[in-house]
């Protein structure tokens, strides 16, 4: 594989590696102005803060601190990636995985929310409505009394504990009954694991469907106004502060002006300033009403880039690097309010203490429990904690594989799909990895099952692939799928999910609850790809949990692209022979040269070379800002491919946009019109109308999308955009991603010299701190045991 030199066309005579440099070295420094698609905890959550681009908003709150708070927001180095918490601050940047990507970074909408944890329900005949709501209400104060039960209880492992351990639980049992824990709580190991139930609870009757948030009422939000006057802060505030505090917004923000951090464009600083100019001397950094906020918002922070909890010293060490004098203490008073949720995760076998004789009975009880202390919001703690009970309802039930399902298997297209259809056949629960060519294996699956007289339904992440696929956000919806039974769960008898590892886990809680008993559930997915939107790693979680059947895909990629990608996936940059020009390198050596050269690819060099239109050549870039971000090419892209003044609010009719209704969904589609309701776009063959309040916040130009929001989706030819700002954001997982996007060609404009082999051999994905991989091996282990 060689390079292109010219610079008068993009389709080289000879393909070429992504290792081929440059003639000139770009900057390999990423642009501290560059913003990214930031969605969330690294792969797809974090929102880019309203009026960020414009300096509107929220960045006009005082910002310097003073006795108040730290001067600066600080990095904040921990386990959160590689120099930074998962709860510190984060450069925009969109990052190789978790949330930093998956949705449009102007969409600040979460997941899909998820129903409550599985509770028992009776069986019951047909309700009317009101009486299911009546039951429902009683099955949900049935579960709030049972949990807070298990907090308030004693924990049963605990009698067998000593020396430390023992010292940690007394403290753990001390925050629970409302007094304060000794000093040593967080500083020395951690206690004593919270107990998992012995068998997960059956499924209760899906919620009611959730009312629409209320309308702040003119005189609260005038009341917020004020308060916001009186503390310098910007009074376009005040609507969302209505919106998000209630009607006692004005009072709250007075009695703890830290409140206002729940704004998501907010920073600590802001904040900071903000109080001092209420409060005066009494704002200082140790104030309990800042500490207390900052470790929500800090927990909030974390799920955004993906983490369903922290441990405690990594939130000490990013309470302290926000100015918190002592932050052990200021954790303990979070805990004890009750405002955030303590978890003890065991980590390996008991450790014999320090005896004589180890083979002792005594030195066995005397052994100590290793464990970590894990801080989360109850949120992400109950959707993890549901979730975990319906993946063990699921994958507890049996089945009886019958002759029609072998003889199905026995038919199947490819001896990795025999192999699926086998293991769904006796279990409820199974997952499948592999690449692009291996989607087809479930396709197969589902066709089978629908032959034996299943009722069957095939969700994806994003829309298209055929008449009987849904999207999950639409199956959820009840907009897409079979709908729901009397009882609120979804009528079929297996559910096959792609793109699993795109489910967050409140999204996955809802899905998984809404399962019926006696049903069969298929988690499939590439587990290469960036992880999902929302907090947490469902599918890498259920994978290492190893708790049911998995089943891994023979079927490789085909050609030169598919080698290429499969090499990327195991850490290696390989020189592929690509005869058909699959692969092209085009080195670049600027920013400026780098949007110059990928519109002429899309515009011109493509479509010429392998006769595919413009508009099915879509362009992957690392992050929305910068100087070749997709605001930039989509910029240069639109005057190319479509000018026009943008009247429709900055678009023209014929405009290729992506719509981000939430965050991780990027869905895109074509301006058509514009009108009093909003902005008329056409998805998928359907036309939908967006909102004129929210075309600024759920839409943007998309000829160039980051690989976050491409996931799911594939196009006949991709063009990656390596400009050398963006070397500090390139992973193995995102360039897996991106160049794996293209299923004919595949174009690298790149500027970033020797950055593009390293992030592939030596950057893997960021982790995440969940609980979902411990709770399911807790569960199947409390299972396995007689009685």
């Amino acid at each position: 594989m060689s390079t292109d030199p010219q610079a008068d066309t993009a389709a080289a005579e000879n393909p070429a590696t992504p290792e081929a440099e440059p003639s000139a070295a770009a900057e390999a420094e990423a642009d501290p102005a560059a913003d990214t698609d930031r969605t969330g905890p690294d792969g797809s959550g974090t929102a880019e803060p309203a009026g960020a681009e414009d300096g509107a908003g929220p960045a006009a709150v005082h910002g310097e601190a003073g006795e108040g708070g730290p001067g600066a927001e600080p990095p904040v180095s921990g386990r959160g990636g590689e120099g930074e918490s998962p709860a510190g601050p984060e450069t925009e940047t969109e990052t190789g995985s978790g949330a930093e990507g998956g949705a449009d970074a102007d969409a600040g909408a979460g997941p899909e929310g998820t129903a409550e944890p599985a509770a028992e329900a009776p069986a019951t005949p047909a309700l009317s409505e009101a009486q299911a709501e009546l039951a429902a209400q009683r099955i949900e104060r049935e579960r709030i009394a049972r949990r807070k039960a298990e907090r308030e209880a004693p924990v049963a492992a605990g009698a067998k504990l000593s020396g430390k351990a023992a010292d940690l639980l007394a403290a753990v049992r001390a925050v629970e009954g409302g007094t304060k824990p000794s000093s040593v709580y967080f500083d020395d190991a951690p206690a004593t694991p919270r107990k998992a139930p012995v068998a997960p609870p059956a499924p209760r009757p899906a919620a009611p469907a959730a009312v629409a948030a209320s309308v702040p009422s003119a005189d609260t939000v005038e009341g917020v106004r004020a308060v916001l006057a009186r503390g310098g802060a910007p009074e376009a505030l005040a609507g969302p502060a209505a919106a998000a505090l209630g009607e006692d917004a004005a009072g709250q923000l007075t009695e703890n002006p830290w409140r206002l951090l729940s704004l998501p464009a907010v920073r600590p600083t802001q904040a900071d300033g903000f109080a001092r100019a209420l409060l005066g001397a009494e704002a200082g950094p140790g104030d309990e009403r800042r500490t207390t906020v900052l470790v929500g918002w800090l927990l909030a922070q974390a799920g955004l880039k993906g983490h369903t909890a922290l441990e405690a010293p990594v939130l000490e060490k990013a309470l302290a690097q926000y100015g918190v004098p002592d932050p052990a203490e200021a954790l303990e008073l979070a805990i004890a309010e009750g405002s955030v949720l303590v978890f003890h995760e065991p980590l390996g076998p008991p450790v014999a203490g320090p005896s004589e004789n180890a083979a002792d009975a005594e030195d066995a009880e005397d052994a100590e429990q290793p464990v970590r202390v894990l801080v989360g919001l109850e949120g992400a703690a109950m959707a993890e904690e549901s979730l975990a009970d319906g993946l063990a309802r699921l994958a507890a039930g049996t089945f009886d594989a019958s002759e029609d399902w072998e003889r199905a298997a026995g038919s199947a297209p490819s001896p990795s799909a025999s192999e699926l259809i086998r293991a769904v056949a006796g279990h409820g629960l199974v997952t499948h990895t592999g690449g692009e060519a291996a989607r087809a294996e479930p396709v197969a699956l589902a066709a089978a099952a629908r032959e034996l007289g299943l009722r069957v339904c095939l969700a994806a992440h994003a829309p298209g692939g055929g008449p009987d696929r849904v999207t999950v956000a639409g199956l959820l919806s009840g907009a897409e799928g079979p709908g729901r039974d009397t009882d609120g769960q979804f009528a079929l008898d297996l559910l096959v999910v792609l793109d699993a590892p795109q489910l967050d886990v409140e999204t996955a809680a809802a899905l998984v609850e809404s399962v019926p008993d006696g049903a069969r559930l298929v988690l499939s997915g590439d587990p290469g790809v960036l992880g999902s939107a929302g907090a947490g790693r469902v599918f890498a979680d259920v994978l290492a949990a190893r708790t049911c059947p998995q089943l891994v895909s023979r079927t490789p990629d085909p050609g030169p692209l598919g080698e290429l990608v499969s090499g990327v996936g195991i850490g290696e940059l390989n020189q592929v022979d690509a005869p058909g020009k699959e692969v092209v390198i085009v080195p670049v050596k600027d920013a400026g040269e780098a949007v110059h050269r990928a519109v002429q690819l899309v515009a011109e060099s493509v479509p010429r070379a392998f006769g595919i239109p413009a508009d099915s050549v879509q362009v992957i870039t690392p992050g929305h800002g910068g100087s070749a971000g997709t605001r930039a090419l989509n910029a240069a892209l639109k005057e190319r491919l479509n000018p026009g003044p943008g009247r429709f609010g900055g678009f023209d009719p014929g405009d290729r946009v992506v719509h981000v209704p939430s965050a991780g969904r990027a869905l895109p589609a074509r301006v058509v019109s514009a009108d009093a309701e909003g902005l008329h776009l056409e998805r998928a063959g359907a036309r939908i109308v967006v909102a004129k309040e929210l075309v600024e916040s759920q839409v943007r130009h998309g000829w160039a999308v980051t690989a976050h929001q491409a996931v799911g989706t594939r196009w006949p030819a991709v063009v990656v955009v390596l400009p050398g700002d963006a070397a500090q954001a390139l992973s193995r997982d995102w360039v897996y991603t991106a160049f794996g996007r293209g299923e004919r060609h595949l174009s690298v404009v790149h500027g970033v010299d020797q950055a593009l082999p390293h992030a592939v051999a030596e950057v893997p994905a960021k982790p995440r701190t969940t609980r979902l991989t411990g709770l399911l091996t807790a569960l199947a282990t409390a299972g396995a045991q007689p009685g």
